[in-house]
């Protein structure tokens, strides 16, 4: 089976976490803010803050951005359910905007006009979160732009992201944002096996969240509430927060995996080009760029350009795995899962995150996709159509 996405693991890799295995330190030790640094440094922003995950990345930027009860959580429905769960972590609705069916990210216009309508019945979000879908950045300028006029703040989840580029400069610089969110899932651009990350250039927001993601326990003596001078302890735990912490050992990994994102990022794009030469002619329809953007593709939705019948999107995602080929599909929208039902959502909230939901699969992707394994794909998909 060729799966829709796999890690790509070398030699190298295994030499730096078997060092740190083999050091005194496994976990709270040096190579977190190492990797912290590496991150930082490749994509321009001033903090960096590891998670053990991305989702657990989103609730902690959530809470040092003061969501909370009777606030509001905007984001889009194609994504993982994490990037509206982190507001209902916190306490908050949540509610979802349509997206724009060339890039598949936000669409700004209809941003623009829900949060006109918000406005006037005083029920404006305290956040959106901005998903880079695919690994291609949403709008960031003009979304900042409502931000100044409608008072939000903005957390991009860019899980798909790092690497990729908007008006030249890297994803997770946070130019138009609080804070920027990465992933590094062993089926992402990096891997760290489970992991996060969150950037801002905000020192408030960067302590606020190295306190939540261990147990809201602080040992700067600044922070410390009374005084120790007769107690033999020096930490306190001074608001509650939660065990969040990426080890050591999984920095390690992803202080060797970030050295090498630029030759995985140009193996991506070239399997990309390879399918937009191969599918530009057919029944499908290719994934378009936003000439602003650089993509990371982690994705590569292909989208029929018409559907005949309801079943023809499964039959094709059937066949594909029967010929040993694991298309995905990238995503059921979240308002539509059961848990979000319960909530009120119906079918029909989001006419174009349905329609691309009902038409498109998630091709192969990933550094070691063989150029044979990429021809039996192409192949096997023009001779099924």
């Amino acid at each position: 089976m060729i799966p829709y996405a796999k890690q790509s693991i070398d030699k190298q890799d295994i030499k730096e976490v078997v060092s740190v295995l083999k050091s005194d330190m496994i976990t709270q030790g040096p190579v977190v803010p190492r990797f912290e640094k590496l991150v930082a440094s490749y994509v321009s922003s001033k903090y960096a803050v590891a998670t053990n995950s991305a989702t657990s990345a989103l609730h902690i930027a959530c809470l040092s951005l003061d969501l909370e009860k009777n606030d509001i959580l905007w984001t889009v429905g194609n994504t993982f359910v994490s990037s509206a769960n982190c507001g209902i972590y916190c306490g908050s609705s949540v509610d979802f905007v349509d997206i724009n069916l060339n890039t598949y990210n936000i669409c700004v216009d209809s941003l623009e006009e829900k949060l006109i309508l918000a406005k006037k019945i005083n029920k404006l979000p305290k956040i959106l979160i901005c998903v880079h879908y695919a690994g291609q950045s949403p709008e960031m300028k003009k979304i900042y732009l409502l931000k100044k006029e409608f008072g939000f703040k903005i957390i991009e989840d860019a899980s798909h992201a790092i690497g990729a580029k908007y008006l030249d400069k890297h994803v997770g610089s946070c130019q138009f944002s609080d804070i920027t969110i990465f992933s590094f899932h062993p089926v992402k651009i990096i891997t760290t096996g489970e992991g996060g990350m969150a950037l801002t250039n905000k020192k408030k927001l960067a302590d606020r969240m190295r306190l939540l993601r261990s147990h809201g326990i602080t040992r700067d003596k600044k922070q410390i509430i009374g005084t120790l001078s007769s107690e033999i302890w020096n930490y306190q735990q001074i608001l509650l927060g939660f065990h969040y912490r990426l080890t050591d050992i999984q920095a390690a990994l992803g202080c060797s995996q970030i050295k090498k994102i630029e030759k995985f990022l140009n193996k991506r794009r070239a399997i990309a080009y390879k399918y937009d030469k191969s599918f530009e002619k057919t029944q499908f329809l290719i994934p378009w760029q936003d000439p602003n953007t650089s993509s990371s593709y982690h994705l590569y939705p292909l989208k029929l350009k018409k559907i005949k019948q309801k079943k023809t999107q499964k039959n094709l995602y059937n066949k594909l795995h029967k010929l040993g080929i694991g298309v995905n599909l990238h995503y059921i929208p979240v308002y539509l899962h059961p848990y979000y039902q319960k909530l009120g959502f119906k079918r029909g909230y989001c006419p174009n995150t349905e329609d691309f939901f009902r038409k498109t699969l998630s091709l192969p992707i990933f550094p070691d996709l063989k150029l044979n394994q990429q021809k039996h794909v192409i192949d096997c998909l023009i001779k099924i159509m």
